[in-house]
Parts: structure tokens; sequence; C-alpha cells
């Protein structure tokens, strides 16, 4: 199977947080056989040892596009999060945005698609990695009507990405003015959030989930000084857990470490703010800490079975896992055998308690979420669902 792949981004420095599992993803597929061709929608195309990267063809656009973009939302202000599943409308920076892109980003990312396609029959399928879907209006119907290839999308921001959710306020909204029906089928790591989707106009829907890589997230031999720790960015759908889950809990606990690596957090109580270093050191944050912190963001964790790569990294290391409510988790980790999920704040502080007293359980708990993720849960999995999916359209 050869596959050209479009990605939101390659770029580790850049702030969007899929990024990272995009290259496990195609590192997965490589694995697994597939032969691929890779750009971006943001930023370089960046080469590696498990793909051909060709450019991406309208980076300064992008680029000014982004810096345009952040501007408006400077002077208008973000879009305010939605709650309660109530749908809202555009803001005038993400329409005058969108309606842009359209007319200038479309054609030419229409044009050089056509002609990778062209110059490259062998491609057997177009994958697009969760990029603005309503910036790219008619580039699948005419990819699918001219070569007779399948065009799939990947939307891996569900809920959050959904209409009634407004997104995040530091990413795009994809869907007002989108067309998800064009495509030959929609991908999503949420099992509900896909039946919005469908509803709103998707001819064929899939889960693929989150993961990890074990080559990427290998357990470390390392000292335990931390006693609790999280790691993730921004309050969006999270501020009263991250009120019951570390703020409270530190001043509770003031004999115990609590840290936290990520930005815009808000109050962190007594939590220390460790420094970023590199992508690579949340590995070790994760590994020197006795007990791990789940806080899924209230859009994920309402919306049945929405998954994000957290708990897949930390299972992969043999991380004790206590979680926020979220709905639907039973599905990758059994609760209480596997993962410890709170029913309520009101239990957050002395079952935190209680497990950095018992060491035992911590590691029992942590040894049975790593021989589920390695048994079902790791990217060289997700590649082959991926691939399964992808031949039934072929």
């Amino acid at each position: 199977m050869k596959l050209l792949v479009l990605a939101s981004s390659l770029d580790l420095q850049q702030p969007f947080s899929s990024t990272p599992s995009w290259w496990q993803l195609l590192k997965g597929l490589y694995e697994n056989g597939v032969d691929l061709v890779v750009t971006t929608y943001q930023g370089p195309a960046i080469e590696s040892l498990w793909w051909q990267a060709v450019p991406n063809p309208v980076r300064r656009e992008g680029d000014l596009f982004k810096a345009l973009r952040d501007a408006a939302r400077r002077l208008l202000g973000p879009p305010k999060p939605v709650q309660g599943g109530e749908a809202a409308g555009e803001g005038l920076s993400e329409r005058l945005v969108r309606r842009a892109a359209q007319t200038i980003i479309a054609p030419r990312w229409r044009r050089y698609l056509d002609r990778l396609l062209t110059e490259q029959p062998d491609i057997d399928a177009v994958l697009m990695l969760t990029v603005p879907l309503n910036h790219l209006n008619g580039v699948a119907r005419h990819l699918i009507n001219r070569h007779g290839k399948p065009v799939f999308y990947y939307d891996g921001d569900l809920p959050a990405s959904l209409p009634q959710f407004r997104g995040f306020a530091t990413g795009f909204r994809i869907y007002p003015g989108a067309d998800p029906g064009e495509y030959t089928a929609i991908l999503g790591n949420s099992v509900e959030g896909l039946d919005y989707v469908k509803a709103l106009g998707a001819r064929h829907v899939h889960t693929l989930q989150y993961a990890a890589d074990p080559d990427v997230w290998a357990p470390l031999d390392v000292p335990q000084d931390i006693d609790a720790f999280f790691y993730g960015h921004g309050r969006e759908y999270r501020e009263r857990w991250i009120q019951a889950m570390i703020a409270e809990p530190s001043r509770a606990m003031p004999e115990r470490h609590f840290a936290v690596r990520g930005t815009n957090l808000g109050d962190l109580g007594r939590a220390e703010r460790l420094p970023y270093l590199s992508f690579s050191k949340l590995r070790e944050y994760a590994c020197r800490s006795r007990l791990n912190l789940v806080i899924t963001r209230g859009a994920h964790a309402s919306v049945y079975a929405s998954s994000n790569s957290r708990p897949f990294e930390l299972a992969a290391l043999g991380a004790c896992m206590i979680s926020n409510p979220y709905k639907g988790v039973e599905e990758w980790f059994e609760p209480e055998k596997e993962i410890i999920v709170l029913a309520s704040e009101d239990e957050a502080t002395e079952r935190i308690r209680w497990l950095l007293a018992h060491d035992a359980e911590r590691e029992r708990i942590g040894a049975a979420a790593r021989a589920r993720f390695l048994k079902e849960h790791t990217y060289r999995h997700r590649a082959r669902q991926l691939m399964d999916i992808l031949q039934g359209y072929l």
C-alpha cells in the first residue's frame, strides 16, 4: 500500500498537540510495510527515516494565515467555549480566515496534490491528518473524480472540533462551511463524536483511537522523587479537575511533591512547575513520579470513548494512573485494575493520599496497564487497523 499523506504539521516546535502522534502513526504504518509520501499543511515537510517528504507548497501563505489569525484573535478575542452541547456560529475572524483560505490556499493544494498523484500513479489513497477541513473545500472531490483514488480525513480533535464545542481557542474550527460528504470516509478518535460527524454529512465514518509507540514511550529506570505528576496544556474544559486533582491535594499534603509540566494551567496550589527542556523529557518526568494524573478535558470526558494520547503514553511507561471521570475509558483500560477513575471531586485528595501510601498497589496497576497497552494499544496496532479500513475502499 502506498499513501499520500497531508498532515497538519510535523514540526514539534509548533503548538499543535497532535504532531507527536502523527510521527508515531506514520512510523507504525512504515513498520507495517506502507510506502509513505508526506507533506504538511503548516510549516516544513520534515524528512524522516520512515517516509519521503515532499514540500509544503503554501508554507509562506500558511505562516501568513496563522499570523493573521492570531492577530485577529488578539484584536477581536478568541471564540468562547460553549458548554452543554449548544451549537455556535463562527466569529468574524474565523469567517475571514476561512474564506481567504478557500479562495487562495485551496486551489493551490488542489493543483499540487493533483500533480503528485499524476507523477506517482501507484499511490493508492490520500490521507489528511487534522488539517482545517473547511479550508480545503472541493479538493477531495476533485481528486476522487479525476484520479479515482479514495481520499480519507482523520479528525484527531474530536469532540472538541465539533461546532457545539467550538474547538480550542488555540486551534482552527474545521466544520463550519465544510462538506464532510466529499470525502470517501471520515476517521476520528471518538466513537460518539463520529455520530455527530455523520449527522454533519459524512458518508462513512470509522473510529481510530490514539495510541503510543512502545519504542518512544519505553520505561526508564530512574529514582521516583515526584509523588504526583501531570502534564498538559491549557485549562480549557478541565478547570474543575485541575483544582480537584492538583491544587487542592497539593495544599492538603504539603509533605508530598506535586509537579506539573504545562502552560496556561492557572492555579496549581503548591505543585512545582517543571521546565519543558525537550519533548523526550516528559517521559523522564512521568517515570520519576509515583502517581500520574490523567486530567481529561470535559469535551473528551463527556462524549463516549473520545481518546487522547495521554493514557496510552502513561500506560506504555507502566505508570499508575488516576483519572477524572472519563466516559468510555473502559474501552481501553479496566477501571480499578489498570487505571483508577474518580467518581467525584470530593474523593480526589483521599484517593491520591491512599495510592501514595500503597506502593505495591501502584506497581500492580501500572504493570497491568502496560500489559494491556502492549497487547492492544501500540501505534503498530493502530496502523494495522487503519490499513484494514483503507483496504476496504481500494
